[in-house]
């Protein structure tokens, strides 16, 4: 029998994407409700108790909620909310992260599913952090670029509206109050002893994401060159089909990387660029790809043992 999967919530902007994403899969059946009882806490909890897993994409209170209504079934959750993503008992959904993470998602009740920030600052410090070369009280910062897109459904409202104000062409800095959602699973997924400096700015351009991290090479330790922080990355995530690093200096385009080169992709490429005494290492991708929806469809197939890539490749 295939797995039969239930959205809930799939009328956000990340419901919608791993919809799209499912929806023409021949290996899965889609469990959908009826368009009057998308409330209907009865109506959901039959889906769930029918589903093998599923996917929360609702705002952190109403994830709450539904992992409650979730309780007495069998259903293994995926949840998209910022609720879980440093909770007990929840397996966080970067396959990636370290090894044995993937085996870690592949045996989960409970994943939680990164957030779009938080996955381009996790795949560049993590790795640096674990291989101790980064050390874990390390001053860092980062500034991390996405399309209007993650915003949802206001947000795009907001930027695509014939009306709007002129401001909006213009990039806009937000999370000034350093309280951005992401921050606790930043610092908590990478082990550091306090969260980076945090500057996401969106722009004007539906999706993609640039999140750099600029260093110092005297913050690092047991590496003096820029090609060794490179090795180090490159090693880690050696094999892996959703995380490239780019050859040292590839993706200079005209001394610029574009926050939309990744648009459209599920997968992740690092670049570092600079010198041996400061450079700067970003990642690449789509805020609704591998920064979420993208994501959770890799999550789904680890935890039910098909093939990884399947749906996003």
């Amino acid at each position: 029998m295939r797995p039969k999967i239930y959205i809930d919530g799939k009328d956000g902007t990340t419901g919608l994407q791993i919809y799209d994403r499912l929806a023409a899969r021949d290996d899965i059946d889609l469990l959908l409700i009826d368009e009057d009882k998308r409330k209907d806490p009865a109506a959901r909890k039959k889906l769930m108790a029918a589903a093998d897993i599923v996917f929360l994409c609702l705002p952190d209170a109403a994830a709450i909620e539904a992992v409650a209504l979730a309780e007495g079934t069998n259903a293994r959750i995926i949840d998209a909310s910022t609720a879980h993503r440093t909770a007990p008992g929840w397996v966080y959904g970067f396959p990636e992260l370290r090894p044995g993470q993937r085996e870690a998602i592949a045996k989960a009740r409970y994943v939680a599913n990164p957030g779009c920030h938080a996955t381009g600052f996790i795949s560049i410090a993590a790795p640096l952090v674990q291989a101790g070369i980064l050390p874990a009280d390390a001053d860092l910062a980062c500034f991390s670029l996405t399309g209007y897109s993650g915003g949802g459904k206001k947000m795009i409202a907001q930027y695509e509206a014939p009306d709007r104000a002129e401001i909006l062409s213009s990039p806009g800095i937000y999370g000034l109050g350093q309280n951005h959602k992401h921050l606790p699973e930043m610092q908590t997924i990478c082990g550091l002893t306090k969260p980076p400096v945090f500057s996401p700015i969106v722009d004007d351009y539906y999706k993609g994401m640039a999140a750099t991290v600029p260093l110092h090479m005297n913050q690092m330790t047991g590496v003096a060159t820029l090609h060794q922080v490179w090795q180090v990355l490159a090693d880690h995530y050696a094999g892996e089909k959703l995380v490239h690093v780019a050859r040292p200096g590839a993706g200079d385009l005209g001394g610029k990387l574009y926050g939309g080169a990744k648009a459209g992709d599920n997968d992740l490429t690092l670049v570092v660029m600079g010198n041996d005494e400061a450079f700067t290492i970003t990642a690449l991708f789509d805020n609704l790809g591998k920064g979420a929806s993208g994501a959770a469809v890799q999550n789904m197939n680890i935890m039910l043992g098909l093939e990884e890539t399947a749906g996003l490749v």
